[in-house]
């Protein structure tokens, strides 16, 4: 008799089985645990639950209310909150740019400080103090026009943030960011908001389908590379003329001086 039927007429499982079985369990146990991850992850939460707003308001206390006050009223370390919406709150604290680290000429975008969820939480007590600018759905960020994007970015934006996104310079140490590797609802967020230097687009200014429509083309720009190849950065002609007249001059120079020496 050989040792599997034994193995069967004693009711006992061989070692395979039992391997098979602890695998069986891992699979099942990591998937199920993935499966609500990701519905955890991607559940939207209800910005208008008291237990929500309540959780936003201890943070807010926390950890806000030193510069803006503790009803959000502003002090004069910071402005009053009263009106900006959730989404100016889901993009201050969604970038990294509030909490400030230290005062300067504008809020600078660094490590985040709170997880998407405190962002909401945060983002639902300040929408709950006076109506203003809501967080937009994922479907007014999604399939725009690329080619009236591009149109309407160069007419509207571009003066500041550069025809390819890559950001400039304004007054005063200011700056205008680079727009690449920026989530599309942290964009349609601050076209809606105006943080900062910026100038406040609202609907009547550009429609959410014009917004969509210059997110798609921010989004080609960034997947696309630059058909003409060197984009030194896309600063534009004042770093392309320095390039030409350091690197170019510099070239016609020394190969001036190498054929002189040859000659001679």
């Amino acid at each position: 008799m050989s040792a599997t039927q034994a193995s069967r007429r004693n009711g006992r499982r061989g070692p395979l089985a039992s391997v098979a079985l602890i695998l069986i369990g891992l699979v099942a146990t990591g998937g199920a645990y993935a499966a609500f991850s990701s519905a955890s992850a991607t559940a939207a939460v209800d910005l208008s639950s008291p237990a929500v707003i309540n959780q936003g308001q201890k943070l807010f206390a926390a950890n806000c209310s030193t510069c803006h006050g503790q009803q959000a009223q502003g002090t004069e370390n910071g402005p009053s909150l009263i009106g900006v919406g959730s989404a100016a709150v889901d993009f201050q604290v969604g970038t990294g740019r509030m909490p400030m680290q230290m005062s300067g000429p504008q809020a600078l975008s660094k490590p985040v400080q709170f997880t998407d969820e405190q962002t909401q939480a945060l983002a639902a007590y300040v929408a709950s103090l006076a109506p203003g600018p809501a967080i937009p759905s994922q479907s007014q960020l999604e399939n725009g026009d690329v080619a009236a994007g591009g149109e309407l970015f160069r007419i509207n934006c571009a003066m500041c943030h550069n025809v390819a996104g890559a950001g400039g310079a304004l007054t005063e140490g200011k700056f205008a960011p680079q727009l690449t590797h920026v989530s599309a609802v942290h964009v349609y967020e601050a076209m809606l908001t105006g943080p900062q230097n910026m100038p406040v687009f609202n609907d009547l200014n550009l429609t959410p389908e014009e917004k969509k429509d210059i997110i798609s083309y921010l989004s080609y720009i960034e997947s696309n590379p630059s058909a003409g190849g060197l984009e030194l950065s896309n600063l534009g002609p004042v770093s392309e003329g320095l390039f030409l007249w350091v690197f170019g001059l510099g070239a016609i120079v020394a190969l001036t001086v190498w054929i002189t020496a040859k000659s001679n």
